[in-house]
């Protein structure tokens, strides 16, 4: 993949897939992660002063009228190239737990930053998408061509939830799931893939202390993932090793 587009990179999995990517071989010629604020995010701003292929722009995923001028400011950076990867990473989940205890403003607020956020910033970049699957018509549907990937959660799934709780986490990762399978049907005429990847359960902010997987071991195994995306992995649902999952 020639550029590769990651949100939420101040802190967790997407710093971590910025530091996996930059010390990659054959890593992009061009890495855009985001942040909500530059100033706060010091070691992100570390990496992209030793690592000239590393842009860095900030980005609420939850200011969707400020979306339009983001994709200007991505469109000055890849150029006539287009943008081959969006992995939409920036993600959000509340303390509550059980049905006693949710509230209305969690559901809106998770939804928000977990499924509208993620949809309406592909739409916004998609003229981009667009121009890297054009560019890049003699490869096969996959990151060489054109991907977007949206982080979802083994907890959005219905088949695998024998638990319960956790509603608007559940309830924002299950709806990304049917975003991605529908843009995996709209945008495969474009050359466009579209796939969900669970990162397992890691220990970061939102995992907790208790995850059982560290952070580099999940994003080595999900940049292994994006590098090997085919037709196959086209509106599915994987965890970072590879395994597909049941919706």
């Amino acid at each position: 993949m020639k550029s590769i587009l990651i949100t939420g990179c101040n802190r967790g999995l997407g710093l971590g897939l910025i530091k996996c990517l930059v010390k990659d071989t054959n890593s992009p010629k061009i890495i855009i992660a985001t942040c909500r604020n530059k100033n706060k995010a010091q070691e992100l701003t570390s990496i992209a002063e030793t690592n000239k292929n590393v842009h860095i722009l900030e980005l609420d995923v939850t200011k969707t009228d400020s979306f339009e001028c983001f994709a200007g400011e991505v469109s000055k950076i890849v150029d006539e190239n287009g943008l081959n990867v969006l992995f939409n990473n920036a993600g959000y989940s509340p303390k509550s737990t059980r049905i006693s205890a949710v509230k209305a403003e969690q559901m809106m607020e998770t939804y928000a930053v977990n499924t509208v956020g993620p949809l309406m910033l592909t739409k916004a970049l998609l003229p981009l998408l667009k121009k890297a699957a054009d560019a890049n018509q003699d490869q096969p549907l996959g990151s060489s061509r054109c991907a977007v990937i949206n982080m979802t959660s083994m907890l959005g799934s219905m088949s695998m939830n024998d638990v319960g709780g956790l509603y608007p986490y559940r309830c924002s990762k299950a709806a990304i799931n049917m975003a991605t399978k529908s843009l995996s049907i709209d945008l495969k005429s474009d050359g466009i893939l579209a796939t969900c990847v669970h990162p397992g359960w890691v220990k970061t902010d939102m995992g907790g202390s208790n995850a059982p997987m560290d952070v580099e071991t999940s994003v080595t195994g999900m940049v292994r993932l994006v590098k090997d995306l085919s037709e196959v992995h086209n509106g599915q649902f994987y965890q970072w090793d590879g395994k597909k999952l049941e919706w």
